[in-house]
């Protein structure tokens, strides 16, 4: 890996940034990008060092842990309240206030993520990790963005819900979610959001997409399920970027520690503007430019890479 540029780190951590918050993969796009532009860029994906270890992946996971810094930033005040009452719950062994249920909805969410992508990351990452297959799960992600909208307009009416806020979207960030999201989504509803996230282990399928498609169909509008599926995403993020960072103290890290730390800003900064803007999109709008994006982009790329 030290043949990593500076504008390969630059461009990658933007990518990085952006692309694991609007709902289109960042894994998928990871693949994707560096194989449409070839060369050099490609290399990154596909080469491996002695021990079969794939340095890029080692510094893609530098890049996850600056964007779960980044949520954990711009939603601070609902981590103070949802980690509050997670304290405040257990100290009084009972779950009372909205905080306190939000907190285990979490926690609830985040298991069966964490359970599967134990077991079965790294089995899959070596099965779907080509361009191709990512490509194709892009495509599939569109279809599951499209079918979320249009499930979730039948199940009202035909109407089309949207959330009409009685704030503007400039305080959106300043807001809690608890209140609306315990009471139309439960524990069972948590659970069921959560493992939305496993579908994320594949390359091109969304984990935002994923958990805002499964928060819409189970009642949440647009802003409330997005603000829950970053809520929850964060812990997954941070977890297994933790988990993994070591590697770039190893032999994967070797010769881009510059090179890793200007990426990782460039990630943070994008994910900070990333999500500032999806809280404001997701106030009046909907998934559907997501979906034309993804359906046209895997298209494409299926036709490029098969």
């Amino acid at each position: 890996m030290a043949d990593l540029s500076y504008t390969q780190a630059v461009v990658m951590g933007l990518l990085q940034g952006v692309t694991e918050l609007f709902p289109v993969s960042s894994l998928g796009h990871s693949l994707l990008v560096p194989a449409w532009i070839g060369g050099s860029w490609q290399k990154l994906v596909t080469e491996s060092n002695s021990a079969g270890h794939t340095p890029f992946l080692a510094f893609i996971v530098a890049l996850h842990v600056a964007t779960a810094v980044a949520l954990i930033l711009f939603y601070r005040r609902d981590w103070a309240r949802v980690v509050t009452g997670f304290v405040r719950s257990v100290r009084n062994r009972r779950i009372e206030t909205s905080d306190e249920r939000l907190a285990w909805m979490l926690i609830i969410g985040t298991v069966p993520v964490g359970i599967v992508g134990l077991v079965a990351e790294h089995p899959l990452r070596e099965v779907f990790a080509t361009p191709l297959a990512a490509a194709i799960f892009l495509f599939l992600n569109g279809g599951l963005l499209f079918a979320a909208e249009r499930l979730r307009r039948r199940a009202v009416g035909g109407a089309g819900r949207h959330h009409v806020a009685s704030t503007s979207p400039d305080t959106v960030a300043n807001t809690t979610v608890a209140t609306d999201v315990t009471t139309r989504l439960g524990y069972r509803g948590a659970a069921i959001v959560g493992a939305c996230q496993i579908l994320a282990l594949l390359p091109g399928i969304s984990r935002s997409g994923a958990t805002i498609s499964g928060g819409i169909l189970r009642g949440l509008d647009h802003e409330d399920a997005a603000k829950f599926a970053f809520l929850l995403a964060t812990p997954v993020i941070l977890a297994a970027g933790v988990l993994k960072l070591p590697e770039l103290f190893g032999p994967a890290g070797h010769g881009i520690g510059g090179q890793t730390l200007v990426g990782s800003a460039c990630a943070f900064a994008a994910a900070l503007g990333a999500v500032g803007f999806l809280a404001r999109f997701f106030h009046t709008r909907t998934l559907y430019p997501f979906v034309v994006y993804c359906l046209v982009a895997g298209a494409i790329s299926i036709v490029r890479f098969a």
